[in-house]
């Protein structure tokens, strides 16, 4: 099964970026052969930027995006999303990828199942 996850919001301030990687790394667990794949959209590219530091006890969005790679799911941000916050040439959590809003087009087209976020 092809899940495809996109977050539109940014990493903190809310907790939607956290509750769509939770369930981004609960998927494999439940379901091993599944192929899951996060789309970073607006404000939540900012969720692939490396480095982040978070008080203690408090969830680290780097950690649980690099979780999901880890697993074998896919991270994707949008170029434009990048480009209009001024992102385009930082460097990325290693394995998330600068994508298209093309390829979000196919992403759709071929997924099972699309959540937002």
């Amino acid at each position: 099964m092809k899940i495809l996850i996109i977050i539109n919001d940014a990493p903190y301030g809310t907790e939607k970026a956290y509750n769509a990687l939770r369930l981004a790394m609960t998927i494999p667990k439940e379901k091993p052969d599944s192929e899951v794949t996060v789309f970073l959209l607006a404000d939540a590219v900012g969720c692939a930027i490396p480095n982040q530091i978070t008080a203690q006890g408090y969830y680290n969005i780097e950690r649980m995006l690099k979780s999901v790679l880890n697993k074998g799911g896919k991270a994707k941000c949008c170029g434009t999303c990048l480009d209009a916050r001024g992102l385009a040439s930082v460097h990325l959590i290693e394995g998330t990828e600068k994508s298209t809003m093309q390829e979000l087009t196919q992403l759709t087209i071929n997924a099972d199942k699309v959540i937002t976020f």
